[in-house]
């Protein structure tokens, strides 16, 4: 692993020193782990009783911010993503494969490769297929006909991309992905279930990036798309015509039934079920397990199934807390009731026997 002073740290970043600049760094650690000859980072709040205990020999913090005399500061506007930068220094990009095609990979004679495109060993690339400049085609993957890859794209091993579907530049496709499987279509006839065809396709658009083991089902008619700059976790399942608007966040086991719209900037937390035939706006967070069963509008933050509002759910919730104790008022409410009745009927009684 390479080393640097922090005075070359600093400049990468643009940050200003606290302490020695010739103070030699061997290695980026999270602050909890970092030894001495480490540099660390604090960016949230909840950490920052590391300071203190922290062997790091170097941190990079905001701008104000108080750092212990022992600690040796760079101090940045982002530390989180000023940190990032300093690990991309230390590691930077490795190239796991080599120039050319691999001699067991089968590409169709009418697929056209750009420049420095790389394809490793048993991928598949099908007839018509066009794979842009700077493209990385991992072991295992299979192109069909007629696809669509833009530049500097990363497909990693075990990809599946069916036919007629188009990827964008600088697109990241994890182990397991696929895109274009058939959507979920059947019509029920006769009592049997008769298949749809599928006839669509799908479009990720530039700067996304989709997590293992993740399926964008193929549309019916049309398109389904991924805008730009979204991020998908894995093991995500999207329906067919589904379209999901620019620099959207999915985190794992999200599920999107077909024909749902989503709009920009949409943050979507672990496992949420989202029905089909909605439209969700734009900057609308749905906090985990959330299912969202109607439109939302824009900027709204909602969870809890049906997904609601945030402030109307944080009510629902806290009465849902006071139930065992609004559940042992009732009971004895009842039983002073039944007291009294009893009482009622003993007065009731005894009258009718003066009066006799």
């Amino acid at each position: 692993m390479p080393r640097y002073t922090l005075h070359e740290i600093a400049r990468h970043i643009n940050g200003v020193i606290e302490g020695d600049g010739d103070l030699e760094i061997h290695g980026p650690a999270e602050i909890a782990s970092a030894g001495r000859g480490q540099i660390t980072f604090l960016a949230n709040p909840r950490y920052q009783h590391y300071l203190e205990t922290t062997q790091a020999s170097a941190i990079i913090v905001d701008r104000t911010t108080p750092v212990p005399e022992h600690l040796a500061a760079v101090r940045v506007e982002d530390p989180y993503v000023a940190f990032l930068q300093v690990v991309r220094l230390f590691f930077p990009p490795r190239e796991f494969l080599e120039p050319g095609v691999h001699p067991t990979a089968v590409v169709d004679t009418s697929a056209r490769l750009g420049d420095d495109v790389r394809i490793g060993a048993n991928a598949v690339i099908g007839k018509g297929v066009s794979i842009g400049d700077g493209s990385r085609i991992f072991p295992g993957v299979v192109i069909m006909e007629n696809v669509k890859i833009g530049k500097n794209c990363v497909l990693y091993p075990g990809v599946v991309i069916r036919e007629d579907c188009e990827i964008g530049d600088h697109v990241i496709l994890h182990s397991g992905v696929v895109i274009g499987s058939d959507g979920f279509g059947f019509a029920f006839q006769q009592g049997k279930y008769e298949k749809i065809p599928q006839v669509g396709r799908v479009v990720i658009e530039s700067n996304v990036e989709i997590g293992a083991n993740t399926a964008i089902d193929r549309a019916t008619l049309g398109e389904t798309r991924i805008g730009e700059g979204t991020k998908i976790d894995n093991l995500v399942q999207i329906g067919h015509n589904v379209w999901i608007g620019k620099h959207c966040v999915m985190s794992g086991q999200v599920g999107i039934a077909g024909s749902t719209h989503i709009g920009d900037y949409c943050v979507f937390g672990g496992q949420v079920g989202v029905n089909g035939h909605i439209r969700i706006g734009n900057k609308v967070t749905v906090a985990a397990k959330a299912g969202v069963t109607k439109d939302i509008e824009d900027g709204q933050t909602v969870f809890g199934f049906p997904a609601r509002p945030i402030q109307k759910m944080r009510r629902i919730e806290a009465t849902i807390s006071q139930l065992p104790e609004l559940v042992k008022r009732i009971r004895q409410l009842e039983a002073q009731v039944a007291t009294l009745l009893e009482k009622e009927g003993g007065l009731n009684q005894t009258n009718g026997e003066k009066h006799g």
